[in-house]
């Protein structure tokens, strides 16, 4: 893991998006704290698994890590 620099942002899922096409999943809102305000938000399936293969969804209130990871490669050094 040393090849990769990391950072983790706190979120809440804002809100839950219906798809108009029921073939399409459902959509986690998330609103992320520390973010620019044009760029709070993003959204992502509601789909995740447990520790046991289980999938399981997001509640709607529900407090989020937003975790974001690249290759030391990727980065450059901050002055």
């Amino acid at each position: 893991m040393a090849d990769k620099v990391k950072t983790t942002k706190s979120g809440t899922v804002e809100k839950l998006v219906k798809p108009v096409d029921p073939r399409e999943p459902e959509k986690a809102q998330i609103n992320i704290q520390d973010a620019e305000p044009l760029y709070q938000e993003i959204r992502i399936d509601n789909s995740l698994k447990d520790a046991d293969g289980n999938e399981v969804q997001l509640k709607q209130g529900a407090k989020v890590e937003v975790h974001i990871e690249a290759h030391k490669e990727a980065t450059t050094v901050k002055r």
